[in-house]
């Protein structure tokens, strides 16, 4: 079994924006950094911008067309266009749906849960009001999702679409 001080560690491609201060942000990149889990990141600003890394449009359509994150942190409380929109795009579309999509966020409301996995969430976690609970959940999300869960290989994904 892989553990975290693995030194043959996956990339990791994948978008942060957990609707927290920049600071919050660094913070997080840091710990994941640490563990050998974020040497590929890409932070959004709301979910707008979220969507246009996704599906390659605005200041992100250059970017690699085989490239989709590896996971994608998600909040439901974004500006601009709101966590549950971007996960209906991602999950309604081909390419994109692969993906698996965590739901990182402090909302406790029953209908925000079930409508995440009825959208194809692939988990749903609150986020701790504790910093140091909140740095755990971090790093076991990424050891989870990128070390331990096998993904769908792009050209298996292609072949299905």
């Amino acid at each position: 079994m892989a553990t975290a001080s693995d030194t043959n560690r996956r990339a990791f491609h994948g978008w942060l924006d957990l609707s927290i201060s920049y600071k919050g942000a660094c913070v997080m990149l840091h710990a994941l950094r640490k563990e050998g889990l974020g040497n590929r990141i890409q932070i959004v600003r709301d979910g707008a911008e979220a969507l246009d890394y996704i599906f390659r449009r605005g200041e992100f359509a250059q970017r690699d067309a085989n490239g989709h994150p590896r996971i994608i942190l998600l909040d439901l409380k974004l500006p601009k266009v709101d966590g549950l929109e971007v996960l209906r795009q991602i999950k309604a579309d081909a390419s994109a749906r692969t993906i698996p999509v965590v739901v990182l966020t402090t909302s406790k409301e029953e209908s925000d849960m079930v409508r995440s996995y009825q959208l194809g969430a692939n988990s749903y976690l609150q986020k701790p009001v504790d910093f140091s609970a909140f740095m755990k959940m971090v790093k076991e999300i990424g050891f989870y999702w990128l070390m331990v869960n096998q993904p769908l290989a792009e050209t298996v994904a292609a072949a299905h679409r």
